[in-house]
């Protein structure tokens, strides 16, 4: 063995591992810590010589106060010794308790995707032979596979030597989600040394992390365009990397209705863009599992009264499908409402529910959407305005709520009734005119409705719906809008919500202080992909990586700007890369292997 010394503001120590002989091929360039940050240096026989350099992945792992390998930034304490190891990736074993047989299967799967993500990290590299083997033992204390906003998911994770020269690598966890983040975790502490050509990864840690808030999603539209499976098992990957945990899937809207109802196969058939552009009862189960073995919950949304047209429309259950000029009815093209005084309305939105209850079997919450509600929708349908009037209402704004109270109170009944007996689960709604008092209070029940915020995060709504004992899901589009900045498609110049938001305006989205007093009924949030400008092509670059910086501020919940999380997330967005998901560049690569040196003020896009 061959120790180099490793010097920074945290520690003093020996950086240990084995030499190698070089060729001309070989890497010219290492990095040091000097106050805090990876100097790239060029490796040389007497200054810097190649047995005591260091890969830009070790140095960014001990050098400075953070673990500058990990994302999200684990919450609890950290402790570690400078000590790095070759590893063998053909010997990694795994241990677990089998006599918690669901969780079995989920193991299983995580230790192929673990082993995978090691060959992918060494793809291209001609692995120099040898090294020592790692097990991976983990301690789950029960067998539940239930994801709510109850479950444990803290893990601790313990690096040391064990026998014969191995390393064991145990993680302890209340449940199997939190167990499962600390594999995440584990893996993310093993890289490749390109000085070496070898896989390394710290000898002795010990590090205990759990989530700040227990809601941590992405809500994604598949509807405006249709994203194929491929590509959201791909962003379920990403999502697993960075610990997110729900995926909110907006599935349908009045554009397209690609999902397969087999009671009701009008909506599909009619509503989808075409036969290829459909989800099958079989595609979603498969994902649901898909995502349940990442620790990952799948919440659908049916999103009505509005926001529905094709497909429904050839049931005859609509309002004001398609009405010309579309501006005087709807927000966006093409408008379409239900019509809430059709009795059939409920009788499809029945074989609906149930359908969706057995497919997504693994969420208690369902969304149920309420967003953007015309009046006018209602109020230009002669048979809704002779229902109102045979009711003895009246066609004031009061009186079309109630009506919307109606439909809202009848479509939870039959929810409700394809549920188990007894069983009531929350009932997410966007932010509406519903959710605006004085209808608030009189129609949405704040035990059973949890609010998703898509104004801004500053709107006196918010303030109001805390104020009044709900709990929120944080959307606030002028942070966690991911489609904004983008050019107008009904209007021109830029879209309605522009500018375009970067990750730093992401990080920085505190929850804490949106919610102040009433901090504690924030459940969290979820970042939104809206497709009308985004289809599977376009996908990755949109999310990624500011979604890994809404996955921080979930987790770790940091106190400190994204200016600290800067070097890291550059590392991370690499690491994104390299496990094929289609991350945005967010500096030039010069600015990754030359710490702190591109800083903000320059004239920022000179060619």
């Amino acid at each position: 063995m061959s120790c180099g010394r490793f010097v920074a503001t945290a520690f003093i120590g020996l950086l240990c591992f084995t030499t190698a002989a070089y060729s001309e091929d070989d890497a010219v360039w290492g990095y040091q810590c000097v106050n805090d940050r990876c100097v790239k240096t060029a490796i040389s026989s007497a200054s810097y010589p190649k047995e005591k350099a260091i890969s830009l992945p070790a140095c960014r792992l001990f050098c400075g106060p953070a673990v500058g390998l990990v994302w999200p930034l684990p919450s609890g304490d950290v402790s570690m010794k400078n000590d790095i190891a070759h590893i063998d990736p053909d010997q990694i074993w795994f241990e677990w308790n089998e006599n918690f047989h669901a969780l079995v299967p989920l193991w299983e799967a995580n230790k192929e995707r673990f082993r995978k993500q090691l060959k992918t990290r060494a793809q291209g590299a001609k692995l120099k032979s040898g090294g020592r083997a790692l097990r991976i033992k983990i301690n789950v204390e029960n067998d539940s596979v239930t994801l709510n906003y109850a479950t444990d998911e803290s893990y601790k994770l313990v690096i040391a030597s064990g026998t014969d020269g191995e390393l064991l690598a145990t993680i302890t966890g209340k449940t199997f989600f939190g167990a499962r983040h600390g594999l995440e975790t584990l893996s993310q502490l093993i890289w490749l040394d390109e000085i070496r050509n070898e896989l390394q990864m710290v000898v002795e840690m010990n590090l205990s992390d759990a989530p700040a808030y227990p809601h941590r999603g992405l809500a994604l539209d598949t509807s405006r365009n249709f994203i194929d499976v491929v590509s959201l098992r791909r962003t379920i990957d990403g999502m697993a990397m960075v610990k997110l945990n729900v995926f909110h899937w907006h599935i349908t809207d009045s554009q397209s209705f690609p999902l397969e109802i087999k009671s009701r196969p009008t909506l599909h058939t009619y509503g989808a863009y075409n036969r290829r552009n459909v989800y099958t009862l079989e595609d979603v189960r498969e994902l649901v599992q898909y995502a349940l073995e990442r620790g990952i919950r799948i919440i659908p949304e049916l999103d009505a009264p509005a926001h529905v047209g094709e497909g429904w429309e050839k049931l005859g259950v609509t309002a004001c499908f398609n009405y010309q000029p579309w501006e005087n009815y709807c927000v966006e093209p093409p408008c379409g409402q239900l019509d809430p005084t059709k009795s059939e309305v409920y009788d499809i939105l029945d074989d609906v529910y149930r359908e969706m209850n057995a497919m997504f079997d693994r969420s208690d919450v369902f969304h149920m959407g309420g967003d953007e509600v015309s009046i006018r929708c209602w109020n230009a349908t002669g048979s809704i305005q002779k229902w109102m009037n045979d009711q003895e209402w009246g066609l004031t704004e009061q009186d079309f709520m109630k009506l919307w109270n109606y439909f809202q109170t009848e479509a939870l009944r039959r929810l409700d009734q394809t549920l188990p007996a007894g069983e009531k689960r929350p009932i997410v709604m966007w932010t509406s005119k519903l959710t605006e008092s004085p209808y608030l209070e009189q129609y949405l029940d704040k035990d059973r409705y949890i609010i998703q915020v898509w104004t801004t995060g500053n709107d006196s709504k918010v303030s109001n719906l805390l104020e009044k004992g709900y709990r929120l899901i944080m959307s606030n589009y002028d942070a966690l809008y991911l489609d904004c900045g983008f050019s107008g498609w009904v209007t021109d110049g830029s879209n309605w919500c522009a500018p375009y938001i970067g990750w730093q305006k992401v990080y920085n989205n505190d929850l804490m202080a949106i919610g102040g007093p009433y901090a504690q009924q924030i459940l969290g949030g979820e970042a939104a992909l809206w497709t009308e400008q985004s289809d599977s092509y376009t996908l990755d670059n949109r999310l990624w990586p500011r979604l890994s910086a809404h996955a921080e501020r979930l987790w770790t919940n940091p106190r400190a700007g994204w200016q600290m999380a800067e070097a890291r997330m550059l590392m991370h967005r690499e690491r994104l890369v390299e496990e094929g998901i289609a991350a945005n560049s967010i500096q030039p690569k010069w600015c990754l292997q030359n710490e702190a040196n591109c800083p903000i003020g320059g004239d920022g896009g000179r060619s």
